[in-house]
């Protein structure tokens, strides 16, 4: 059987009209494109697809235990030829992830390796997967035209047992996605003068029989059907029964149904700007913290599969793929200066290197000489005795839990003087 990826499949089931009357949206109509008219899902997909696609993306190999970095092949740096460099494709099979499950393109050409050298992805709608029983490999059929699996890129988001295809959470999240937009819908329909909240029209001086109630009725939903005024006597009272309950209820409804949302695309919700509920808040000291937390238990894994599919299938054993998740932990520039201060002063990073981080050249020897001028010239190297009981002492004033030394300045201080670079 040809399966679509992105169908929501097996979704059926009666809708429950908005307050007010109206036909709200079935779970079964919803599909990729009117999945996005909800803010929710554009702002959870946008995040991922916009932060996954700019982390820079290195090729690394190991040679006697140590990482060696390794030139790109063409294939990460232009994968759908010239017009689709690195970071649009990667924009777009994220967004395919993140809405079928499945990131599907044709391999239009191979290098000398026979690995591919150019991808063409393609939209889900237009994909089905077919694996029969006993089948290795399941064939695929791209825009009305079938393929080997050879001849076709495939990228799983979500995979189950049994399943070539990966779940859509576009399909799973069918009923919260039509939940909001009939609520959506609802306020077009109030705001538009088409909608109204159960009212009751009663008459205050005798009892009225069904003809009459069915007449006065009529004229009410005829006059407010086209947005104009409901004229009546002074025996006749018009009551909102239940106007501030339901307006109550809509704003509740629509506060609990962004994060209902948030949860099947693996997106926190206060990081697409939807209001977090008091009791249930996070707070978080900096951004780096915030951020950390996200990478670990939101879009870690998804950068990792990745990274294993890339690896995989793009590149020659034993090379692999990282993508430099540093972009998301930015500091603050105060935090980060004292961090490459730090570094320096521990060896652990040369002045050059903190330069190139500031897109600085290396010092020049007039300007090492001017640092001479203004600080002094840096003391010599200590004898091996003395640089022994320097890392003695800064031993002594190392934090246990996190591996970092407090404050070193006397122990380097003494070890290799105030004035070194």
């Amino acid at each position: 059987m040809w399966r679509r990826p992105q169908r929501a499949a097996g979704i059926t089931g009666p809708v429950i009209p908005p307050r007010g009357g109206g036909s709200g949206v079935d779970p079964a109509s919803i599909n990729d494109d009117k999945a996005l008219r909800h803010s929710a899902v554009w702002a959870c997909r946008r995040l991922r697809a916009n932060l996954i696609s700019t982390m820079p993306v290195d090729v690394f190999r190991r040679i006697q235990g140590i990482q060696v970095e390794m030139p790109k092949p063409p294939v990460l740096i232009e994968p759908g030829g010239k017009r689709w460099r690195w970071i649009p494709w990667a924009h777009a099979s994220q967004w395919e992830l993140d809405g079928s499950g499945n990131a599907i393109g044709l391999i239009t050409e191979v290098n000398a390796l026979g690995l591919p050298a150019r991808i063409d992805l393609y939209p889900s709608a237009v994909c089905s997967v077919r694996k029969r029983k006993g089948e290795t490999e399941p064939r695929y059929k791209i825009d009305g035209k079938e393929y080997t699996a050879d001849k076709v890129w495939h990228e799983v988001q979500y995979p189950v047992p049994g399943l070539p295809v990966g779940l859509s959470p576009i399909a799973y999240a069918a009923w919260s996605i039509s939940e909001g937009l009939s609520m959506q819908q609802f306020a077009l329909d109030w705001f538009g003068g088409a909608g109204v909240p159960k009212a009751r029209l009663k008459h205050t001086q005798r009892r009225v029989d069904t003809k009459e109630a069915g007449i006065m009725k009529d004229r009410h939903n005829a006059a407010i059907r086209n947005g104009d005024l409901f004229v009546h006597g002074v025996d006749w009272e018009y009551d909102f029964m239940q106007a501030q309950q339901a307006g109550m209820e809509f704003i509740d409804g629509r506060r609990i149904n962004v994060p209902d949302i948030a949860r099947y695309f693996d997106c926190p919700v206060d990081l697409i700007e939807a209001a977090v509920s008091a009791p249930g808040s996070l707070t978080y000291q900096t951004a780096v913290t915030r951020n950390l937390q996200f990478l670990i238990m939101a879009l870690g894994p998804a950068i990792i599969r990745r990274e294993d599919a890339w690896s995989a299938g793009l590149l020659p054993r034993p090379r692999y793929v990282k993508l430099n998740t540093d972009a998301l932990l930015r500091m603050d520039p105060e935090t980060q200066a004292k961090v490459i201060d730090l570094r320096i002063k521990n060896r652990t990073l040369t002045v050059t290197k903190a330069r190139e981080f500031y897109n600085e050249p290396p010092l020049t020897p007039g300007e090492i000489a001017e640092f001479e001028t203004l600080f002094g010239a840096p003391r010599t190297q200590p004898t091996t005795a003395a640089a022994a009981d320097a890392r003695a002492q800064m031993s002594d004033q190392v934090n246990p839990l996190s591996a970092v030394p407090y404050d070193n300045s006397a122990a380097w201080a003494a070890a290799y003087g105030e004035g070194t670079l």
